[in-house]
């Protein structure tokens, strides 16, 4: 090995730049300083920085950032970025309103499932359709907090699909209630694509969440039949796993608010808006708190100010409401 990035910092090499002293271009960041450029000549192990780049959120400086580690029930280690309020101070501070964004993932064993991810020493990156943005709101918010759905006894990890997905959000909120971070009657869950169709899960199949809002997701898997994300068999191979997978079979069961938000030209081919539309129409017609926001010229990424903004809004109202308010 002939370099590793060391801590405080998160450093990664871009390209080499000369092997005969062996000059490397790295991007070098940390919690308190933005990503720049810097030129690392591994023989001396000397570094200069070659960039200036201005702080893109200097309004995020003084939100608290922490890299949580827990465990599932069945000891499977999970992980995820905490961000809280300037100023708060877990255990002294009454319990904030809570926000969890996942992604579910899908893994053949416990130790692949148990795979750290991210760094606890980089800058804190506001994306356009970030929900980090709920932290200057007053929540603590668990950003990428790990969901993963393991095999189990030579199975397919969707076999347990939904019962794992409960064990993950349980882990997560159980920890930061113990913490004395989130109050365990204020917690919301939110997601983008899979992370949407498990939040539909999520509020479906459990009662621990206070609302959800669900962004470009796919509800029934009939209509993805040839497979979706790594299940490889199709809907006529296990029509029983497709259907205890869909929260469109079950809209009956929902009784938690949910907020859906789609772009109404989502050419995905998982996620037409076909599947917000439909999906709303059955919750509506069981009487369910139910919102669904079509953003208009907007595929399944959102991209239009207007639309950000929009979706901004919408997430903000709907969790003051439902979560903060409750």
């Amino acid at each position: 090995m002939l370099w590793r990035s060391q801590a405080p910092y998160y450093e990664v090499p871009v390209r080499i730049i000369s092997t005969g002293n062996v000059t490397v271009l790295t991007r070098r960041e940390s919690v308190d300083q933005n990503p720049n450029f810097y030129l690392r000549d591994i023989s001396d192990d000397s570094i200069s920085r070659i960039t200036d780049f201005p702080e893109p959120f200097p309004q995020m400086r003084q939100v608290q950032k922490e890299m949580i580690h827990y465990e599932r029930a069945d000891g499977i280690p999970l992980s995820g970025e905490l961000f809280l309020p300037p100023g708060f101070v877990p255990g002294e501070d009454p319990p904030l309103p809570t926000i969890l964004w996942a992604y579910p993932r899908e893994f053949l064993t416990a130790d692949g499932a148990g795979q750290v991810t991210g760094s606890p020493y980089t800058y804190t990156r506001l994306g356009a359709t970030s929900v980090v943005m709920l932290v200057t709101q007053g929540y603590a918010v668990l950003n990428n907090a790990s969901f993963p759905i393991v095999a189990k006894e030579g199975g397919e990890p969707n076999d347990t699909f939904v019962e794992q997905l409960v064990a993950n959000a349980e882990a997560a909120i159980n920890t930061l209630v113990e913490k004395g971070i989130a109050d365990p009657e204020r917690v919301g869950v939110s997601g983008h694509s899979y992370g949407a169709f498990m939040t539909a899960n999520l509020l479906t199949h459990s009662d621990i969440f206070a609302a959800g809002v669900a962004r470009s997701g796919a509800f029934n898997r009939t209509l993805t039949p040839f497979g979706f994300q790594v299940e490889e068999r199709t809907y006529w191979q296990a029509p029983h796993i497709y259907n205890a997978m869909s929260p469109f079979m079950h809209a009956d069961k929902m009784d938690v608010p949910m907020l859906l938000i789609h772009g109404a030209d989502d050419n995905n081919s998982g996620t037409f808006p076909m599947q917000s539309e439909r999906y709303y129409d059955a919750l509506r017609g069981h009487g369910a708190s139910v919102r669904l926001v079509m953003l208009p010229h907007e595929s399944h990424g959102y991209r239009a100010r207007e639309s950000i903004l929009h979706m901004h809004w919408e997430w903000v109202e709907w969790f003051n409401k439902y979560v903060r308010d409750k």
